[in-house]
């Protein structure tokens, strides 16, 4: 979000000055709404720990059941949607290896509409890739918004969701309660699920961002209870609670942040039946 500079260079008006948007710290824009936030976490950490062919081994599915549909939640300026689809649609050489991953469909969502304007004006895939904007926990812009996407294709849920490193902001923004209510509000609209947590050390240096810039803290941080092992908390949460199931840990990105893929325990049994 833009925010006025406050001071004037060189003799150059004020109000020229006050026009330049003051570019956010990474950690003190308030829900990771700060320009350029992937060469500060270049997608490249995610991407080398996930499969190039994980679509077609998550979806054996016959013809009918196309497009893909992903859920891409916190897109920023959608530098990672990006790399994502290329990621899934192509093999190291460069060339696609399923009619599956050629029919993946996006539909990638932030909170800021500057940061969507930027990604839908800089998408290289205009048709594959949708951008909106959406605060996800407002529940009737969900509702509206998603199912307008989905009744395209006739569908009411996504094939799979990706929640990269949002986490923290939703928790941080809306509580321990928020947290619970972001996850229970996520799981049922998806087959499989991949989540990057932050770890605990993220929330604190989130806090100290804000603090260094005498800004306000944020409003939960410190009444939190969920804290500690947060990929940990992720788990238990969604495993016990939101009915899914733990697939796999792909590992660990070199910021600390494991890619946990998750999957809705009646999807299974739906895939059961469909190939059968």
């Amino acid at each position: 979000m833009a925010v006025a500079s406050e001071h004037n260079v060189g003799g150059i008006e004020e109000a020229a000055v006050e026009e330049e948007p003051q570019v956010l710290e990474p950690g003190a824009a308030p829900f990771r709404n700060f320009p350029h936030y992937s060469p500060f976490h270049s997608p490249e950490q995610q991407l080398r720990l996930l499969p190039p062919e994980l679509l077609s081994w998550l979806f054996h599915q016959g013809p009918k059941r196309k497009p893909i549909l992903g859920l891409d939640l916190g897109c920023n300026s959608g530098d990672l949607s990006v790399a994502l689809y290329k990621h899934f649609l192509s093999l190291p050489n460069g060339e696609t290896y399923s009619d599956a991953a050629r029919e993946l469909r996006l539909l990638c969502c932030d909170i800021d509409p500057v940061l969507v304007e930027r990604a839908e004006k800089e998408c290289p895939f205009p048709d594959a890739l949708t951008f909106i904007t959406l605060d996800f926990m407002n529940q009737r812009n969900r509702k509206v918004l998603l199912s307008s996407f989905l009744s395209q294709f006739g569908r009411s849920v996504f094939d799979i969701g990706f929640c990269m490193s949002i986490t923290m902001w939703i928790h941080l923004n809306h509580g321990d309660h928020g947290l619970w209510e972001f996850l229970a509000h996520l799981s049922p609209l998806c087959h499989y699920l991949l989540v990057e947590p932050q770890p605990w050390k993220c929330y604190q240096a989130a806090a100290r961002r804000l603090q260094k810039l005498g800004l306000h803290d944020f409003d939960h941080f410190y009444s939190l209870a969920i804290r500690g092992d947060m990929a940990n908390q992720i788990v238990k949460t969604l495993t016990q609670d939101h009915g899914m199931e733990l697939v796999c840990c792909f590992g660990n990105t070199s910021w600390d942040r494991s890619l946990l893929l998750f999957r809705a325990k009646q999807t299974q049994k739906l895939f059961r039946s469909l190939n059968h």
